[in-house]
């Protein structure tokens, strides 16, 4: 398969790397640096465009590709405001869009477990809900969006929160989120439960960002020749 890479950062050598092992072509790699090739990408030259750029410059980058009807996997963040108009792209240009926060297979099984956990202490008025997530220096967005997601499936179960906030709180319907950047974390989310008696976490921890290579050129393999809007649930029949 012949995949293009629109930012060529640490995920875009992860994901060549896992690409050229299992005997894919890069068709191209594109920084700022070379930008004026994002029109050159075709449905002729490539199969699927695997996106990890810059949320001020996603969508731009996303909808040209979409445009020249080639489908395209997304994982960058702090764009979302704009995912219901890239999701029309996709459907006027009869291609596809796959979008994830993290593309990490364990992740994924956390978004389930956290939703499953909540359900079960909505009954649990005394236990205090928290949320820390921790990540490299590089990482441009806080809270990040895997963190997002964790706080807006728990909101939607947990009857005392109606909204997150990045920072400690003492409002007791707003979901604390703190964000730690720490030089060479991959990714670390970890989601607290506490009363007056005890405390019960859970977290999920990232050791490279091997698995959310792997997980994005899965991604991409999965979404060739086909048409609409998917996620990772869809991949992973969650």
């Amino acid at each position: 398969m012949k995949i293009a890479l629109v930012g060529y950062g640490k995920m875009g050598h992860e994901i060549e790397s896992i690409a050229l092992e299992n005997q894919d072509q890069i068709s191209f790699k594109i920084t700022s640096r070379n930008l004026q090739e994002l029109d050159e990408i075709n449905a002729e030259n490539t199969d699927v465009a695997i996106e990890f750029s810059k949320p001020d410059t996603a969508f731009q980058n996303i909808s040209k590709v979409l445009n020249a009807r080639v489908p395209v996997v997304s994982g960058t963040t702090a764009w979302l405001e704009k995912l219901a108009a890239a999701k029309q792209i996709a459907e006027e240009n009869k291609t596809a869009l796959f979008y994830a926060p993290n593309f990490s297979l364990g992740v994924n099984l956390f978004f389930e477990l956290n939703k499953k956990l909540a359900l079960m202490m909505s009954n649990y008025a005394e236990y205090k809900v928290d949320m820390e997530e921790i990540h490299h220096t590089e990482k441009l967005d806080a809270p990040s969006g895997t963190a997002v997601k964790l706080a807006e499936e728990l909101i939607q179960i947990h009857p005392q929160k109606t909204s997150w906030i990045n920072s400690e709180t003492e409002n007791e319907n707003e979901l604390d989120i703190i964000s730690k950047r720490i030089s060479g974390v991959p990714g670390t989310h970890s989601i607290n439960y506490r009363s007056s008696i005890d405390e019960i976490s859970i977290s999920h921890v990232a050791f490279s960002r091997k698995g959310f290579a792997k997980g994005a050129w899965m991604a991409a393999h999965f979404i060739k020749d086909k048409k609409g809007f998917f996620e990772m649930k869809d991949l992973l029949n969650l």
